[in-house]
């Protein structure tokens, strides 16, 4: 089958692999739709932590934001999988440990994520083999190009829960790209009073698009009361941001990552009794994004700004845009007979 390898920073492309397979407790899946990541483009140029700790090497077969069709089961499996659409959790726990069992697979020191961590290969290929116990199936009203936004989607979702949104709260995201606008999606659809800071103006004016007019650079954000603030960018110097904007006794949400190392000060956190979570993972929220798509109170589907063939990938990850390209952050990856 065809697959797309990370062989080293910079050298990628679609290889011919040996055919996936599903073994006992495992789903073979034709994949349909995959996503482009940040994460992604780690791996390409060398960047990405989990290389240097440890956690991943080369080669490495990206692709953990997907959605595709199961084609065939293995040993203990329900055979009704067979035909349907799914997506699935990138995090893949032991199901031994304290964690896995405290329901925190997310977090289990020896987990697999799909596409990153661990060696399990990813979704950027025609075939995958998967663990049937963390599939979710996506129903008729969600597309396919809806169903591969879940996994990040899930990650935004589970933060607008850490921020713990009433309606009519005012709620700051910090970051306009994918994960971001989907924040701000569910936090609008919580009832929240929205505000963006982004620095682009192509983003800022994309978000204006989806009706998110407080849309703000650093330097025009105005001064107001935040009920809660998200970090859910890459700047190093905005976690400390966050705290110093967010209201007395109120909420931060760490769901985005830095390149480097970000400091806060916790006198500050202390001092303003400041509630910070951070996000790793859409485990916990994948089936209520998956809902919110299906009933239509969330719509994703104008992030993605132009879909691709897997050979076409190479280009975008060393920085390239599709001609074509429309003006959302997000770009898809069309896989098999779609």
């Amino acid at each position: 089958m065809k697959a797309f390898v990370v062989r080293a920073p910079g050298e990628a492309g679609v290889e011919e692999v040996a055919d996936a397979v599903a073994a006992a407790g495992e789903v073979l899946i034709d994949v349909k739709r995959a996503g482009v990541c940040g994460t992604d483009i780690e791996f390409y140029t060398g960047e990405m932590q989990y290389l240097h700790d440890g956690n991943a090497e080369f080669p490495i077969r990206l692709g953990h934001e997907w959605m595709g069709v199961v084609t065939a089961v293995g040993e203990g499996v329900d055979p009704s999988w067979i035909g349907r659409r799914v997506t699935g959790d990138t995090m893949v726990g032991c199901g031994k440990c304290y964690r896995c069992l405290d329901a925190r697979h997310h977090v289990c020191k020896n987990r697999f994520e799909l596409g990153i961590r661990g060696g399990l290969p990813g979704a950027l290929a025609e075939h995958l083999a998967y663990p049937a116990a963390y599939l979710h199936p996506l129903p008729d009203s969600v597309s396919d190009s809806a169903g591969a936004l879940v996994e990040p989607a899930g990650n935004a979702l589970r933060s607008v829960w850490g921020a713990d949104l009433s309606p009519g709260d005012r709620v700051l995201i910090l970051g306009a790209a994918t994960i971001g606008l989907l924040v701000a999606l569910f936090a609008r659809a919580a009832g929240a009073e929205v505000h963006l800071m982004g620095r682009s103006p192509r983003s800022l004016t994309f978000a204006r698009t989806l009706g998110f007019d407080a849309a703000w650079t650093e330097q025009t954000l105005p001064e107001l009361p935040w009920d809660a603030v998200i970090d859910a960018s890459n700047a190093e110097h905005l976690p400390a941001k966050a705290l110093e904007l967010v209201e007395p006794g109120k909420r931060v949400v760490y769901v985005g990552l830095a390149g480097s190392p970000s400091l806060i000060d916790t006198r500050t956190l202390a001092l303003k009794d400041v509630t910070a979570v951070g996000i790793l993972g859409a485990s916990q929220g994948l089936d209520a994004a998956i809902t919110a798509f299906a009933d239509g109170s969330v719509d994703p589907e104008p992030l993605v700004s132009a879909v691709i063939g897997l050979d076409e990938l190479a280009g975008v990850l060393a920085g390239g845009t599709p001609a074509d390209a429309g003006p959302g952050p997000k770009i898809h990856v069309a896989i098999g007979d779609v």
